[in-house]
């Protein structure tokens, strides 16, 4: 087989690539190792930032997105004492909108076959050869027979643990790295949520979240100890903490119900230099990973693909080289601010183990900084949203 783009990964970022691609004219093939059902049983984040709309809607693919998503004005930071609203409408003029991560692949799945898009999914194997040439290629199985696909470029967007990453030689690669020493333990239960916008907490018990999928689905969070294990935390215990840490006011309006989903998932900042190498790209993932605080994930993925794309439409029909060549730079300009971003976020919302009272006076000194200053806050709600493209 042959194509222009071959692209490794089904997930959000794959997809959104592929569509793009062929609106463009320019033939693309996407191998994912997992099967379709399991790609869409994935739960992730689901707060879309206004890049992320935008190339759904240029794609002609937000109807669903557009009727049932919520458009979100602002967000809320909690104290313990008070909660501190972060005006993000009226301090940038731009929103954000809550709508899972599984409905955006949902809808770009669905897509696919109408419009032309290959997958192989349930590709096994998959392998990547003479990424430095200007033909490389694509080894892996699919329903039992060895396949082959050439291509001029291959965008790798099969996340932190796919092949694509580590094709790159270790002579060549730099990795950043911090892992933080505790985790996220989440219940997405179909409960309506405690409140119209997001609540991120500092307690003295650790931070909490409250957030949302859709006006009669919840997603709620608490950091806990990496040691800790899922099977401790029944669903009442949870709900229990949950009310403590993200204090009475919103205790109050919790609707308990039973978890759909309840996992600890462990939080990382992670940045891989250069996101492209040869004929080989980058894209979300498989090159950074940033912690939930903040929702800057498949954010940040689709900016990536936004270069990328632009990227390869200029090479295929300009021969513009230049493009691809300066492609990591610009999507890594925006992979640090937003790395920033979501460091600084967790480093004010969770309490460390290794913090001491210096540390806690300096969260309380911000917060308070924060609740009295509108540059504070335009400064925060800039980033929420997501900067420019």
């Amino acid at each position: 087989m042959k194509t222009q783009v071959a692209i490794v990964g089904a997930g959000p970022a794959g997809l959104l690539l592929g569509h793009l691609l062929k609106v463009e004219g320019i033939d693309c093939v996407i191998v994912e190792r997992q099967s379709g059902d399991y790609v869409l049983s994935r739960i992730r984040a689901g707060v879309l930032e206004a890049i992320t709309v935008e190339l759904m809607e240029r794609l002609g693919l937000d109807a669903r997105l557009r009727a049932e998503g919520l458009v979100e004005e602002g967000f809320n930071l909690a104290d313990g004492e008070r909660l501190i609203r972060i005006d993000v409408a009226n301090l940038t003029g731009q929103t954000v909108t809550v709508y899972g991560q599984t409905e955006v692949t949902r809808d770009l799945m669905d897509a696919a076959p109408e419009r032309g898009l290959p997958i192989f999914y349930e590709a096994a194997d998959v392998a990547l050869h003479a990424i430095e040439s200007d033909a490389p290629w694509l080894s892996f199985t699919h329903e039992g027979r060895a396949r082959r696909l050439d291509a001029r470029f291959i965008v790798g967007c099969d996340g932190f643990h796919g092949p694509s990453r580590r094709a790159i030689p270790a002579s060549v690669g730099r990795v950043f790295e911090r892992v933080y020493p505790f985790g996220w333990l989440g219940i997405l239960a179909d409960v309506p949520p405690c409140n119209d916008e997001l609540i991120y907490a500092n307690h003295a018990r650790g931070f909490a979240l409250a957030s949302m999928r859709s006006a009669a689905r919840s997603r709620y969070y608490i950091d806990v100890p990496l040691t800790e294990r899922v099977e401790d935390w029944d669903d009442e215990r949870l709900w229990d903490e949950l009310g403590i840490r993200l204090g009475p006011e919103a205790a109050a309006r919790i609707t308990r119900g039973p978890a759909i989903e309840k996992s600890i998932a462990p939080l990382r900042s992670f940045v891989f230099e250069p996101m492209r190498h040869g004929s080989l790209l980058l894209c979300g993932d498989a090159a950074h990973i940033v912690p939930p605080t903040g929702a800057k994930g498949l954010n940040l993925a689709a900016s990536d693909v936004h270069y990328a794309a632009q990227a390869l439409c200029a090479f295929f029909k300009t021969h513009d080289a230049d493009a691809i060549a300066g492609y990591s730079a610009k999507a890594l300009a925006r992979v640090w601010k937003s790395e920033r971003f979501s460091w600084s976020l967790t480093k004010l919302m969770h309490r460390f183990p290794d913090d001491g009272p210096f540390e806690r006076a300096m969260q309380v000194a911000e917060l308070d900084y924060i609740a009295g200053s509108r540059a504070a806050q335009t400064s925060i709600a800039e980033n929420y949203v997501g900067l420019p493209v």
